[in-house]
C-alpha cells in the first residue's frame, strides 16, 4: 500500500476512460508541452556538460587544496537534477533546477568564487547571476540557451561516486541548515516518484495540473497560491487512492478528492520520519506557527515541510472554487459532454470584481526592476493579509500574472499586479485602505533599505480603481479577450476550431430538451440553495464567475448519472481513516489535525515571532 491510507477504488481503467486519456494527451499537445527529440536531446548534452565542468573544478580545487594527483582525479562530484524535469514534465523552454554535490574539503565559498570564475569562461554561459545570500543559494544561467538553476551541497564524505544516491537520510548529518535545504529538493522529488504507483499515469496528469492551475491563475507559490512541488504532491496523492486508474480519470478524481478535502488536515505521502537528526520539521505540537498554516501539504522527505505555508485564507477560497468548477468541467468531458480545451481555458479574473487594487513597482533601469520585481513580488502576501484583516473586505484575490503599464515613461521599467476586491457588503460602502496599504510599502522599502537593494527610482505604488478604470493599466487586447471569454458558454456542445472531438459515452445520448430540463431544474437547486447563505459568502460563487450550476458538488452530482453516491460515501469514509492514522498516538503527527482545528479559525492572530517549518522558496524544490 502506498501512502498513508488505503486507495479509494482500485479499478482498472475501463474503455471510454483509456480513449478520454488519449484525448487528453492530444489535447496537451495542442498546447506546445511536450518537447522534441532533439530538444531532449539537447538538455541531456547541457547536462553532460555542466556535468564535466563540476568535475574539473573539484579536481582543480582538490590540487589547490594540496591533494594527490591520483586522489584529485577519483574524487568525482556529481550533478543531480530535481524539479518538473527530474520529474519528467518539463515543458518546452523550461529551465532545469540542478544541484552540484561535492565532496567534504569543498566549500560553498569555493563554488560562489572558483566554479562561478570557471563559468564566466565559457562561451555557451549567459546572464550569469549568483545569489549566495538566497535562503536557498544559487547560481542562475543561461547555458547553451538552455536556463539553469544550480545549487550547492557539500557532503561529509571523502568522495562523490558516478553512482551516489542521496535517499539515505544519514547523509545529511552535520551539515548546515543550506546544504539541508538545497538537498531537500532532490531528495523530495525522489521520493515523490518512489511513491506513486504508476509513474507514467501520474506524469500525464500533473503535466494536466499544472497547464490548469497556471491558466486559471492559482500556480504561484510565492503569492499564496501552489508551486510546482505542492501540485505534485496533491497529484501524487490522487494515484495512490486510485492507483490503478487511467491519467484521464485520475484527472478528474483529483478534482473530486481536494474539492472536498478537509482542510487543514495534512495532505501526506507518507508517515512522516522520526525526528532523530534534531532538525525542524513540521509538527503543530511543537512549532506553534504551524497550527495556522491552512492548506498544509507536507514533503514526503525528511526533514519534514510544509510546501504552503504561504497560503491565506482568500488564495484558500480561490483555489477551492476551482477545485469545484474543475471537478464539474472534468464530469462533463468523462461523460463525452465537454472537451479538454474546456478545462484549460483561462479565467476571467478582470471580469469577476468590480473593484481593485492596482500594485505598482518601478525602477530606472531593466537590472535594477528586475530586482525590484522580485522583491515586491516575495512581499505581496504581506498586503493580501493586510486587506483579509480589514472587516470590510471579504476577499483579496491576487492575480499571479504581472502585466507591463501601457502608460509607462519611456526612461522607467514598471511592473503591474491586481488584486480584486470582494467586500462584505455593498450597501453604504465606505471603506478607507490607506492604512493597510501604507503599512505594506513601509514595509518593502524597509526590507529594500536593509538588504541594500534599494536604488534612486524605486518607488512602489498602490491605488484603488473600479473596473471600468481597467482600461488605464491594461491594454485592450487583454481586457478584450477576458470578456470573450466570460461571454462563452461554461459547457459548449460545438467544439472549438482545430480542437480535439472527444467521444460520447454511448449510454449518455439525451435528447436537448431533456438536457436543457436538467440543468434548468439543477440550476434552480443551486438557487435555492444559495438563498441559504450568508450574504458575506456570495463571492464563494457569484464573484467567481461560476454559473450557478456547477456551484457546488451535490448539484453536480445530481446533474450526472456517475456513481457519486457511492464514491461520496468512499470519500467520507478515506477522511475518516485518514484521521484516525494521524491521531493514532505513534507518529510525530499524532495530535496535529486537533492543534489545526482548534487554532486555525482566526488566522490573523497567527504569532510573529514562532519559527515556522514551512519552505520558504518552495518553487526551488
Amino acid at each position: 500500500m502506498l501512502g498513508v491510507t488505503s486507495p479509494i477504488n482500485t479499478a482498472s481503467p475501463k474503455p471510454i476512460e483509456i480513449q478520454r486519456t488519449k484525448e487528453l494527451e492530444e489535447s496537451l499537445k495542442q498546447y506546445g508541452l511536450f518537447e522534441t527529440d532533439d530538444e531532449l536531446t539537447h538538455r541531456m548534452e547541457v547536462l553532460g556538460k555542466i556535468n564535466q565542468l563540476v568535475k574539473d573544478w573539484i579536481k582543480e580545487v582538490s590540487l589547490r587544496k594540496n591533494l594527490p594527483l591520483n586522489v584529485a582525479e577519483s574524487i568525482g562530484g556529481k550533478i543531480f537534477t530535481f524539479g518538473s524535469y527530474r520529474l519528467g514534465v518539463h515543458t518546452k523552454g523550461a529551465d532545469i533546477d540542478t544541484l552540484c554535490v561535492a565532496p567534504r574539503h569543498i566549500y560553498r565559498s569555493d563554488f560562489f568564487t572558483s566554479f562561478v570564475e570557471l563559468l564566466k569562461e565559457q562561451p555557451e554561459v549567459q546572464d550569469l547571476r549568483a545569489v549566495e545570500e538566497a535562503y536557498v543559494p544559487v547560481i542562475k544561467m543561461k547555458f547553451d540557451g538552455i536556463e539553469l538553476d544550480m545549487l550547492f551541497a557539500r557532503l561529509e564524505l571523502k568522495a562523490i561516486p558516478e553512482d551516489q544516491t542521496l535517499r539515505d537520510v544519514n547523509l545529511l548529518k552535520n551539515l548546515d541548515p543550506r546544504c539541508v535545504r538545497s538537498l531537500n529538493g532532490c531528495r523530495v522529488t525522489d521520493e515523490i516518484l518512489n511513491l506513486v504507483p504508476c509513474i507514467e499515469s501520474f506524469r500525464l496528469s500533473l503535466r494536466a495540473i499544472k497547464l490548469w492551475a497556471k491558466r486559471h491563475g492559482v500556480y504561484s507559490n510565492v503569492l499564496g497560491y501552489l508551486g510546482g512541488v505542492s501540485w505534485a504532491m496533491l497529484v501524487a496523492r490522487t494515484c495512490q487512492l486510485y492507483p490503478n486508474a487511467a491519467a484521464a480519470t485520475l484527472v478528474q478524481k483529483f478534482f473530486l478528492v481536494f474539492s472536498q478535502w478537509p482542510w487543514p488536515n495534512p495532505v501526506l505521502l507518507k508517515q512522516p520520519e522520526e525526528n532523530k537528526l534534531g532538525f525542524v520539521v513540521w509538527d503543530p505540537r511543537i512549532n506553534v506557527a504551524d497550527r495556522f498554516h491552512l492548506m498544509p501539504i507536507i514533503t514526503p522527505a525528511y526533514p519534514q515541510q510544509n510546501s504552503t505555508f504561504n497560503v491565506s485564507s482568500s488564495t484558500k477560497e480561490v483555489m477551492q472554487d476551482e477545485f469545484k468548477q474543475g471537478l464539474a468541467i472534468t464530469d462533463d468531458i468523462m461523460f463525452g459532454k465537454a472537451e479538454w480545451t474546456k478545462l484549460f481555458e483561462p479565467s476571467n479574473f478582470f471580469l469577476k470584481y468590480r473593484h481593485f487594487i492596482v500594485l505598482q513597482a518601478t525602477a530606472s533601469s531593466k537590472d535594477h526592476h528586475l530586482e525590484w520585481h522580485g522583491l515586491v513580488e516575495s512581499k505581496i502576501r504581506i498586503l493580501i493579509n493586510n486587506l483579509e484583516k480589514h472587516p470590510s473586505i471579504a476577499l483579496a484575490h491576487i492575480n499571479p500574472e504581472s502585466h507591463c503599464s501601457s502608460e509607462s515613461e519611456a526612461d522607467t521599467f514598471q511592473s503591474l499586479w491586481f488584486i480584486g476586491l470582494q467586500f462584505a457588503k455593498t450597501e453604504n460602502l465606505n471603506v478607507d485602505l490607506t492604512s493597510d496599504i501604507q503599512s505594506f510599502t513601509d514595509t518593502v522599502m524597509r526590507q529594500a533599505t536593509q538588504i541594500n537593494l534599494y536604488k534612486p527610482g524605486m518607488k512602489i505604488e498602490a491605488k484603488h480603481v473600479k473596473r471600468k478604470e481597467l482600461s488605464r493599466y491594461l491594454p485592450s487586447s487583454i481586457l478584450v479577450k477576458q470578456k470573450k471569454a466570460h461571454n462563452m458558454p461554461l459547457f459548449s456542445n460545438t467544439p472549438p476550431e482545430n480542437s480535439l472531438k472527444t467521444t460520447p459515452i454511448p449510454e449518455f445520448n439525451e435528447d436537448s430538451n431533456n438536457t436543457s430540463q436538467q440543468n434548468q431544474s439543477v440550476s434552480d437547486l443551486a438557487h435555492t440553495l444559495d438563498t441559504k447563505t450568508p450574504s458575506v459568502k456570495m463571492h464563494n460563487r457569484s464573484s467567481m464567475g461560476v454559473p450557478d450550476f456547477v456551484s457546488s458538488s451535490v448539484t453536480s452530482g445530481l446533474k450526472r448519472s456517475l456513481e457519486s453516491s457511492d464514491l461520496n460515501s468512499e470519500i467520507k469514509r478515506f477522511h475518516c481513516e485518514n484521521l484516525n492514522n494521524i491521531t493514532a498516538g505513534n507518529n510525530c503527527q499524532d495530535s496535529c489535525v486537533p492543534f489545526l482545528e482548534k487554532y486555525t479559525s482566526k488566522p490573523e492572530e497567527s504569532p510573529k515571532n514562532f519559527q515556522t517549518s514551512g519552505v520558504e522558496d518552495v518553487d526551488n524544490l
